[in-house]
C-alpha cells in the first residue's frame, strides 16, 4: 500500500501499478506533467540511482573492470541512439583512475609532488558534499577550510563579522594564496561591533584583497555565514551554514556548516555566486581599505558596541517581591535610622539581586537627585542585563553607560563598569 503524503516522485512502472491499485473514490491522486525545461534534470536524477542500483548488483573478482564495462555500454547506446560521435570522448579508460590533480613544475616551486596534493585536497574530496557539526566531531571545519584556501583560484567570503581569533587560524594560508595570484573578495558588517578592526585591517593589506563593508545594520542586517572557493577546473565549493570568523565558531563550537560542491548541486554554487555578486554591486556595501576607511570603521564599531539592541521600548510598572521589599526597607532603615551607608546583600543566585539594587538606587535617588551610581561586574554581559535591568526600573532608556571592553563613558554619572576596567582606570571617578 502506497503511503500516503506530498510525493516529488518520477511515475515508472513500479510505482504505477500501485497508483492503480488505489480506489480514486478514496483517495486524492495528483499527476503532474514533467516541465519542459526541468525535464533533463528530473530524468537524469532519476537515472543516477538506476544506474547506481545496476552498479552495485555487479560482484566478483573483475568487478571494478565489469562496472566500467557496463558504464561505457550506456555511453555507446546514447551515441548510437543520438548518432553523436562525441560520446566517444567520454568512453572510460579501462585503467579505473580519477585525475586528482595537474600542476606546473616550473611554476609551483614544488619539490614534494604527493606532499604538497595532501597538504591541498579537502579530506572530504572536492567532489562530495558533507556536514560539518563542531566541536571536532570528525573532520574539523578548521582543516577543511585550510585546505580549500590553498587549493582555490578565487574566494569569496560573506560574514557578518571577523575576528582576529578567526584569521589567525588561516592567516598562513590566506597568505600564501594571495601571494600567488589568488583573489579574495570579502564582505561583512558593522553589526553590534562584533569585528575586529585589526582583522579587516590585516585582510585589507593582503595582495588581490578586495573588501566590502555594511554599516546600515539598522535596516540591512547581514547574518548570513559563507565561505565560496572557486577553481580554474570547475570543481567549486562553498560552506554554508553557522560559523562566522572566529576561533570558536571554526574549531570548538557547536556550529553547523554545510559543504556543497558544483559536481552534486551546481544550482546551489551558481546562486551562492549570483547572490554574492548582487550583494558586492549594491551600493549598501562600501569599499573598505586600511588608509583611508579604518577611522570611519573603528567609530561604527564603537558605536555598535554601545547599542544595546534589547532595550526595552516601552515600560511597564514593575513593583519588587515581598522579600525584596523585606530588603529594600532594611537597607533604607540602615541609612535613616543607623547612618550607615556601606551596606552588603547576601542572597541565592536568582532571586533578584540587581533588581534589588536598581530599586534601592531609585528611592535613593528621590532624596538625593546629585546621587551617582558606579555598577561593578566581572563580564560584559552581566553589565549589559544590570544596565538594562536599571532603564527598566528608572524607566529611563537613556540611563547609565556602559564602560567595558572598550567602551568609554562621556560623562561618568552611572557608570556600569568591569572589574578590570574599574581597577585600571579608578582615578578618573
Amino acid at each position: 500500500m502506497t503511503q500516503t503524503g506530498l510525493y516529488e516522485q518520477l511515475i515508472n512502472k513500479l510505482v504505477a501499478s500501485k497508483i492503480n491499485c488505489l480506489d480514486r473514490n478514496t483517495y486524492y491522486i495528483k499527476e503532474t506533467p514533467i516541465d519542459k525545461s526541468e525535464a533533463s534534470k528530473v530524468l537524469s536524477q532519476y537515472l543516477i540511482e538506476v544506474i547506481q542500483f545496476a552498479l552495485n548488483l555487479i560482484s566478483g573478482e573483475n568487478k571494478i573492470e565489469k562496472q566500467i564495462e557496463l558504464s561505457n555500454n550506456i555511453i555507446r547506446l546514447l551515441r548510437d541512439d543520438l548518432n553523436e560521435q562525441e560520446f566517444d570522448e567520454d568512453l572510460i579508460e579501462t585503467e579505473a583512475k580519477i585525475l586528482s590533480a595537474i600542476i606546473n613544475k616550473i611554476d609551483s616551486g614544488i619539490s614534494d609532488f604527493e606532499k604538497h596534493l595532501k597538504e591541498i585536497t579537502p579530506y572530504t574530496r572536492l567532489s562530495q558534499s558533507e556536514l560539518f557539526t563542531g566541536n571536532n566531531a570528525g573532520i574539523s571545519l578548521e582543516s577543511e577550510i585550510k585546505k580549500e584556501i590553498l587549493s582555490s583560484d578565487r574566494i569569496c567570503f560573506l560574514v557578518s563579522f571577523i575576528k582576529w581569533t578567526g584569521i589567525r587560524i588561516f592567516e598562513r594560508e590566506l597568505i600564501e594564496f594571495t601571494e600567488r595570484g589568488g583573489q579574495l573578495k570579502i564582505i561583512t558588517t558593522s553589526y553590534m561591533g562584533a569585528t575586529d578592526l585589526k582583522a579587516v585591517e590585516f585582510l585589507s593589506g593582503l595582495k588581490n584583497t578586495e573588501i566590502k563593508v555594511s554599516y546600515n545594520t539598522d535596516n540591512e542586517r547581514l547574518h548570513a555565514k559563507a565561505y565560496l572557493f572557486l577553481r580554474n577546473t570547475g570543481f567549486d565549493t562553498g560552506y554554508i551554514g553557522s560559523s562566522n570568523i572566529s576561533r570558536s565558531a571554526l574549531t570548538s563550537g557547536l556550529e553547523w556548516n554545510l559543504k556543497v560542491t558544483t559536481n552534486e548541486v551546481r544550482h546551489i554554487i551558481d546562486k551562492f555566486k549570483k547572490t554574492f555578486e548582487t550583494y558586492w554591486q549594491d551600493k549598501e556595501f562600501e569599499s573598505f581599505d586600511k588608509q583611508h576607511h579604518s577611522e570611519k570603521l573603528r567609530i561604527a564599531l564603537k558605536r555598535e558596541k554601545g547599542i544595546d539592541r534589547s532595550n526595552p521600548i516601552t515600560f511597564f510598572d514593575i513593583k519588587p517581591f515581598h522579600f525584596q521589599e523585606e530588603i529594600l526597607e532594611k537597607l533604607e532603615s540602615e541609612r535613616k535610622i543607623h547612618g550607615r551607608y556601606r551596606n552588603l546583600i547576601v542572597a541565592a543566585t536568582g532571586t533578584g539581586k540587581t533588581v534589588i539594587s536598581a530599586f534601592d538606587f531609585k528611592n535613593f535617588r528621590k532624596e538625593n537627585p546629585s546621587a551617582k551610581l558606579l555598577f561593578v561586574a566581572h563580564r560584559k554581559e552581566i553589565l549589559q542585563q544590570a544596565h538594562i535591568t536599571f532603564q527598566g526600573i528608572l524607566r529611563d532608556n537613556n540611563f547609565g553607560e556602559l564602560w567595558v571592553d572598550g567602551l568609554e563613558p562621556e560623562r561618568y554619572y552611572f557608570v556600569f563598569a568591569s572589574v578590570q576596567t574599574h581597577n585600571n582606570r579608578l582615578d578618573i571617578l
